[in-house]
């Protein structure tokens, strides 16, 4: 395979489209965000990500684990809990059983700023893919956005 073979090239573009995509669902996401709650994109899946945590058998998630979820590495997770904490956000505690870990919570007040955003991003997301939607190049890409959503969804 070279890198003028059609296969190549159309892989290439499929890429290009995903990236463009992405970077137009995250833009609209971010300005709505910070706009209705001083909450960036990556501040909002964070605390998303931290409060379906539970009490339960393995309920907490490791801070690699966090990382891994909102696609960051784990020492710009740990600055981005830093900075939700001081917010008054996110707490950290110890780990009951296990005195070297470190399990983070969201504090009332970040649960609070959470539900009042996530209509905002629910928002947000569903313009962008609509106005992508109306792009040739972004429909099939929006369209399989759409039919994954469909298949977690409860019956």
């Amino acid at each position: 395979m070279t890198a003028t073979d059609p296969a190549m090239t159309a892989l290439a573009h499929s890429w290009s489209a995903l990236s463009l995509l992405h970077g137009r669902i995250e833009s609209r996401v971010e300005r709505a965000l910070q706009a209705g709650h001083r909450l960036s994109a990556r501040e909002y899946s964070l605390l998303d990500v931290l409060s379906r945590q539970h009490d339960g058998e393995g309920g907490h998630l490791q801070m690699r684990q966090v990382a891994d979820s909102v696609v960051l590495s784990q020492s710009a997770t740990t600055r981005l809990v830093t900075r939700l904490e001081d917010r008054g956000l996110l707490s950290r505690h110890l780990c009951p059983t296990d005195r070297r870990g470190i399990y983070t919570d969201v504090t009332d007040d970040g649960l609070r700023l959470l539900e009042e955003a996530r209509p905002t991003h629910e928002t947000a997301l569903c313009e962008a893919l609509d106005r992508a939607a109306a792009d040739p190049a972004l429909a099939p890409l929006v369209r399989a956005v759409q039919h994954l959503r469909s298949e977690t969804l409860p019956a």
